[in-house]
């Protein structure tokens, strides 16, 4: 069988795993020419780890972006995190369209599952308008960011940090030129405002923007907006206030004294809303309470909302376990949704998924801690928290991180980036590629029941 009829017979999910692995070998060699960093060559695994880290849109970083690469290094990592970004929806459909494959309907229900809530037979129109609205989007972000930094820089360098910073923030990566991120902006009204907006856009998933487009920006403005639109709105919006209130209520470590109302309320809506799979940071992460990192491993681990450039477990996941827990606890047999009822295929999928994710975070932390101890014994290690706060963050391709990247050991950075692959590709991706989507089969017995709880 030639290459192209593999291809071709390949399954929608092997795909998709298969182009971020080009993508990321592809961005490795690149990262490893000599013209890409500014001194001596980088090493492989440092280079594989930074191509992965912009791929996946994480942000977790070796070095210092803005310092350790050169102009084309930093070019390529932001082509990478373009990319990446948009890679969930458009790569594997615009490799189909390449290949002059339509998508048949199993097909499409495969990536029903892995991209959207229903099946579309506008499908290539939904890419055209993601692509455009991406395009618009940043372009409006780095103009913007453009003229706030011409006041700290001179104009070329300010267009330059304006377009990797808007195409950062759209993305979720959490790539930053400025060695502190953006902590010297932490005050700053217009660069969090827009950081922020670019986030959520890119967070929300393009789906619910395709949606919000259909419903109110259309001359047909009949339809309604779907439950997964309302859902991710919703359960945004929730989690970034509720997020923002925790952190200005738990944190006193990091505002400054003498702070404004005005950067104390910014301060926490900016970290409420980039531990969300952004991985920009205007505080030290390191110096926060264990309060606080608590509160942003839960705000962390479910991240973004599904189709879109952020990560996580998705704030779909958490809204149906939230109503399937009410409906239990008020004895209603269907979780409920807005006046719908959620499949009760989606409900297992959405438990099923919790589990596995807490399985596979808590499986890559005990073989982190587990190398560390045999390899760096003797040594001062940081706290299990810190290693902890890592490996979530990875696997929700967040890119916050309590300062220990840089010193993990060799077998700590091979399996943070094989939780920043799994984070990305997603799980459900992962369980098609080596379960397979076939029928569920089994032999069902009499019922029998066991005590829990």
């Amino acid at each position: 069988m030639t290459f192209r009829g593999r291809v071709l017979k390949a399954h929608p999910a092997s795909l998709v795993l298969v182009t971020f692995l080009l993508a990321i070998a592809l961005g490795t060699a690149l990262l490893c020419l000599p013209g890409a960093t500014t001194s001596e060559s980088i090493p492989v695994l440092d280079a594989a780890f930074t191509s992965t880290s912009a791929v996946c849109v994480t942000g977790l970083v070796v070095v210092d972006t803005g310092t350790y690469f050169t102009t084309f290094g930093q070019v390529v990592i932001l082509v990478l995190i373009q990319i990446g970004g948009l890679g969930v929806m458009t790569i594997s459909v615009a490799l189909f369209r390449w290949l002059g494959r339509s998508v048949s309907f199993h097909q499409r229900m495969v990536m029903q599952d892995l991209f959207a809530h229903t099946p579309r037979e506008d499908i290539y129109s939904l890419v055209k308008s993601v692509i455009a609205f991406t395009l618009s989007a940043e372009t409006i972000g780095a103009a913007l960011l453009a003229f706030r930094f011409a006041d700290d820089m001179p104009l070329a360098d300010a267009v330059y940090s304006g377009v990797f910073h808007s195409i950062s923030a759209f993305c979720n990566a959490g790539f930053a030129l400025f060695p502190d991120s953006l902590v010297k902006y932490r005050g700053d009204l217009l660069v969090n405002g827009v950081v922020c907006g670019l986030i959520i856009l890119g967070g929300i998933g393009f789906p619910v923007l395709y949606d919000l487009q259909s419903r109110f920006l259309s001359r047909d403005r009949r339809s309604r907006l779907s439950v997964q639109t309302k859902t991710v709105l919703v359960t945004t919006l929730i989690l970034i206030v509720a997020g923002a209130i925790m952190f200005g209520v738990l944190e006193r470590t990091a505002q400054e004294e003498g702070a404004s109302v005005m950067e104390s309320a910014l301060t926490s809506v900016f970290q409420s809303v980039t531990c969300r799979t952004a991985g920009f940071n205007t505080v030290d992460i390191g110096a926060l309470s264990p309060g606080t990192i608590a509160a942003m491993l839960f705000l962390m681990f479910f991240g973004a909302s599904p189709g879109s450039c952020g990560g996580g477990v998705k704030t779909t996941t958490l809204a149906i376990l939230v109503a399937f827990t009410l409906s239990r606890l008020r004895r209603n047999r269907r979780v409920n949704l807005f006046h719908k009822s959620v499949p009760t295929d989606t409900v297992t999928k959405s438990a099923s998924l919790v589990l596995l994710s807490l399985a596979l975070v808590g499986l890559a932390l005990f073989m982190i801690l587990a190398f560390d101890s045999i390899f760096a014994a003797g040594e001062e290690r940081p706290e299990f928290l810190a290693y902890l706060f890592e490996t979530v963050s990875a696997f929700a391709t967040v890119g916050l991180s309590m300062g220990i990247t840089a010193n993990l050991g060799a077998w700590g950075k091979i399996w943070i980036i094989f939780m920043m692959i799994v984070g990305r590709v997603g799980v459900l991706t992962f369980s098609y590629i080596i379960l397979g989507s076939g029928r569920a089969t089994g032999i069902e017995y009499a019922e029998e029941n066991v005590m829990i709880g």
